[in-house]
């Protein structure tokens, strides 16, 4: 069966974004230090055979490629696809379908992206449904967090950059209960840290 992966990536104390939590712009502006959380997409000589435009480190390249090349279909709440200019009608990955999960109907939803209003174990129904033998990738921590909650996520990758932000948005939200991990990988790269984690049942 396809797993069910989130990955994101954060300060050492676990913010997203720089934003304050009355900010309701997640990405493009006003980031502040927080732009740092990306900079290794950018800031290495290896290209990225996944996403084009990404040159990212050897160590980097090696780990991002094989996590993004796992993955039929992402899955990404209302937040984070109004704050990603609805990925301009397709996916933030270049060959994963989307499905974005709403409580409410979303009148800009094109017909590349699928739209799920009847809570997070549909949406990742349907996207392990288009994604057939691959994986599901989950966006934002608001959607991350509810699936985790549910018990619908098997593993977390947390890409962290050696920041402490100190306030911002974080990217766990509270969950009712604990989580246990399980290191599976560690890969210390230029400006981050790969950390890829299985969840314990």
């Amino acid at each position: 069966m396809s797993k069910v992966i989130t990955a994101h990536a954060v300060s050492v104390d676990g913010y997203l974004s720089g934003h304050t939590p009355e900010d309701q712009a997640e990405f493009g502006r006003g980031l502040g230090d927080a732009a740092m959380l990306f900079d290794w997409y950018s800031d290495g000589d290896t290209p990225s055979t996944t996403f084009d435009g990404f040159r990212l480190s050897e160590p980097s390249a090696r780990f991002f490629d094989a996590l993004a090349s796992r993955l039929g279909a992402a899955v990404a709440g209302r937040t984070t696809y109004e704050h990603s200019s609805h990925f301009s009608g397709g996916s933030p990955h270049p060959t994963a379908p989307l499905v974005v999960v709403s409580h409410h109907d979303v009148p800009e939803i094109s017909e590349a992206q699928t739209l799920v209003t009847t809570g997070i174990a549909d949406a990742i129904a349907a996207a392990r449904e288009i994604a057939g033998s691959k994986d599901v990738g989950v966006m934002g921590g608001a959607v991350a967090s509810s699936a985790l909650a549910a018990g619908l996520v098997d593993e977390v990758v947390l890409h962290q950059v050696p920041i402490l932000l100190g306030r911002g948005r974080p990217f766990f939200h509270e969950l009712p209960a604990h989580v246990n991990l399980r290191l599976i990988e560690a890969v210390p790269a230029p400006g981050v840290t790969h950390l890829h984690y299985e969840v314990v049942r």
